[in-house]
């Protein structure tokens, strides 16, 4: 059964700074995904964070809770050999999604990226 559903869209530009300001990357960002986008161009950079962002939002929306409880370096994408992202939920927000949704909470999440915005969405079924 489906427990929540979240979406974010934000606008890639804006990460242009973030990615300028190490504190603000290791603020939000967990330190799997920080050295992932290290060999990564400054355009792309932009990109990778700004829809890792959109889905570290939308899973607080698809929670029901916002971010409160955890912090978003709990929450990261990892791609599988073919390139599917799927979010990994650790810490804090593991224990927040065990809580309201169950000991086998599955979350889906789906990122997209074009030119100006990122999106994501997350689905989070009951365990």
């Amino acid at each position: 059964m489906i427990y929540g559903i979240g979406c974010d869209i934000v606008k890639v530009s804006r990460f242009a700074k973030w990615v300028a300001n190490s504190s603000l990357i290791n603020r939000f960002f967990n330190k799997n995904e920080i050295l992932t986008a290290d060999s990564c161009s400054i355009q792309r950079k932009c990109e990778y964070y700004a829809v890792r962002f959109a889905a570290k939002e939308s899973f607080s929306k698809a929670l029901g809770t916002g971010l409160k409880g955890f912090e978003l370096t709990d929450i990261y994408i990892e791609k599988d050999a073919d390139g599917k992202p799927s979010l990994r939920i650790t810490g804090n927000a593991a224990v927040e999604l065990e809580k309201n949704c169950g000991k086998d909470a599955r979350v889906h999440v789906s990122l997209s990226h074009e030119k100006e915005y990122a999106v994501a969405y997350v689905i989070i079924e009951r365990g």
